[in-house]
């Protein structure tokens, strides 16, 4: 099947690029990774002005209502910029609070980007705990907004800061959307690596143009080109089930596309290390910003056998 944007998808996607190019988003991550926040809340604010947020928000909280094609094309560029935040678990929120008293007081603050949500499932960690101003704990008794958190946790990606999230808390909800909140969390989780993986390709490519061995580049050789036509592959085959995905909305269609993006952008990066030789190793080299990534994601929302299960079963709840 062949996917065409029309007009409008294209400039908005466009336009999301020239925002987040002339953010300077690696300086953004660097800072986000030490507990500085303030570029990237600048910069939330500004991808809140984009419209993203409002594309999961109902419009009658002031968003523009769910339109998951749109927020996976948008996911797409915030991953090949390597944007921070717990962009995912914000359009989750956005799913799970549907209580009209709740959904009026905070989803509108969600939708202009002036606050950030963050989720927690089964009392674990949730992503950029300390910075969200919104943290929703799923629990047995159903979704809560979390007092507070606890101290930072180190993760695999060092702009992905974990914190656990204290207990209690206003019951907002005895029985929210898990199932919905789950599918758009793993298609935008999805899009996200996409986006990766295509900036790891990218920056591959350039450096394999520029890096030089027995006198000629490196991309001359035949075993480097057929390592990037791998990676080209696996991510232009993802790209389609991801906006296929976007469209149906079905359980096993957004399990499909989670798997085959994350594996592609993992299997990318591993590419993307190993042409790049030493250099890719080096925390201080921009690499590494979408290395970690890559992996991080690939088991956020749902590891590659788990997504592999929903799909095999025809359908799993979360």
């Amino acid at each position: 099947m062949r996917f065409l944007l029309d007009a409008e998808q294209r400039e908005f996607t466009a336009s999301l690029d020239a925002m987040l190019t002339a953010s300077d988003t690696p300086s953004v991550v660097r800072d986000w990774s030490r507990g500085d926040h303030a570029g990237g809340r600048a910069l939330w604010r500004r991808i809140a002005e984009a419209g993203v947020f409002a594309l999961a928000v109902p419009e009658a909280y002031e968003g523009l209502g769910q339109h998951p094609v749109e927020l996976a094309l948008a996911f797409v560029e915030l991953g090949r910029h390597a944007a921070p935040g717990p962009l995912v678990e914000t359009v989750v929120a956005a799913t799970l609070l549907t209580e009209p008293g709740p959904a009026k007081r905070l989803l509108p603050a969600l939708a202009a980007g002036e606050t950030m949500a963050t989720v927690a499932r089964d009392h674990g960690y949730a992503l950029d705990g300390e910075a969200a101003g919104i943290r929703l704990s799923l629990t047995a008794e159903g979704l809560r907004l979390a007092p507070g958190h606890g101290p930072v946790r180190p993760s695999l990606d060092p702009a992905r800061r974990l914190t656990p999230l204290d207990p209690g808390g206003e019951l907002l909800a005895t029985d929210p959307p898990l199932a919905p909140a789950l599918l758009l969390a793993r298609l935008t989780t999805a899009a996200q690596a996409l986006g990766v993986g295509l900036a790891l390709l990218d920056r591959t490519v350039a450096h394999v143009k520029q890096r030089t061995q027995f006198g000629v580049p490196i991309g001359s050789f035949q075993a480097v080109r057929h390592q990037l036509a791998d990676a080209k592959i696996a991510l232009e085959f993802a790209r389609p089930l991801v906006l296929g995905a976007a469209l149906t909305m079905t359980e096993e269609d957004v399990a499909a596309a989670k798997v085959t993006a994350c594996e592609a952008a993992y299997a990318t990066a591993r590419t993307a290390l190993q042409l790049h030789g030493a250099i890719g190793y080096t925390a201080e080299y921009d690499l590494s910003l979408w290395l970690t990534k890559a992996r991080a994601l690939r088991t956020a929302w749902g590891s590659p056998d788990e997504c592999r299960d929903t799909v095999l079963s025809g359908g799993r709840r979360w």
